[in-house]
């Protein structure tokens, strides 16, 4: 979905990650505004892709778990900008706190994301 709705990375931190969405046909709903779901849809991808540089592949796995968006401020045309840090970085989950702002460093939008940290089955293993 992040390919499709056109969302990049931009930037990858000690304790971050950020990337920028267009506001276009493909994220806008019917009276030209951002789409709430694109939204949660750029929010989760960029937590999601955060715990993914966190965990150790070849034992866990990451998903998403619960997302929540509080929708700020509509956005028409441009790009839109998100940031997403970590609030818990657990064992078996991770909770990030993701903002993402307008192109004049407004905030659009205030997501918090759970991400569910699974053990990768062993070979064999039921």
């Amino acid at each position: 979905m992040g390919e499709y709705i056109g969302i990049e990375l931009t930037e990858i931190g000690e304790n971050y990650i950020k990337g920028k969405m267009p506001v276009d046909h493909r994220t806008q709903q019917p009276y030209g505004l951002l789409h709430g779901g694109a939204s949660a849809a750029f929010a989760e991808t960029l937590g999601s892709i955060a715990s993914a540089f966190v965990i150790d592949h070849s034992k866990f796995f990451c998903v998403g778990l619960e997302i929540n968006a509080n929708h700020i401020r509509g956005a028409k045309q441009g790009f839109v900008f998100g940031i997403a840090t970590p609030l818990h970085l657990g064992g078996t989950t991770h909770v990030w706190d993701i903002k993402i702002h307008d192109e004049h460093e407004k905030l659009v939008c205030v997501s918090r994301l759970t991400v569910a940290i699974l053990k990768r089955k062993e070979e064999g293993e039921k």
